[in-house]
């Protein structure tokens, strides 16, 4: 079994507000999708991402914020195990982050010996 990140992008729209139960609803469908995964016995870790951060670049010039560049930020991940990349992709269909406009990225992960 092999792991692969699913890392969630989206466009923030700061008009966007959601009600308390909107919210409530919304942390609901993140863990029932999480859950299914879980229940298969391939979830190993999941995090949301904060929107505060620094980025590093070249010649020990800092940046403020994880995304001062793009328009689209990886608001958190998921770490699972497949077989391959289409089971992960699978895995990937019904994450709450399609139903805002976001996409999943799902990548694998490179051995490194």
């Amino acid at each position: 079994m092999n792991e692969f990140m699913m890392l969630f992008r989206h466009t923030p729209n700061p008009d966007f507000k959601m009600s308390p139960e909107q919210m409530q609803e919304n942390i609901k469908y993140w863990q029932d999708w999480i859950g299914s995964i879980a229940a298969q016995g391939k979830f190993v870790a999941t995090n949301q991402l904060s929107f505060e951060g620094k980025t590093l670049k070249p010649n020990n010039i800092v940046t403020d914020g994880p995304y001062a560049e793009v328009k689209e930020i990886i608001g958190g991940y998921v770490i699972c195990k497949a077989e391959n990349l289409d089971e992960a992709l699978k895995l990937a269909q019904g994450c709450p982050i399609l139903n805002i406009g976001g996409h999943v990225e799902v990548r694998s992960f490179m051995k490194i010996n």
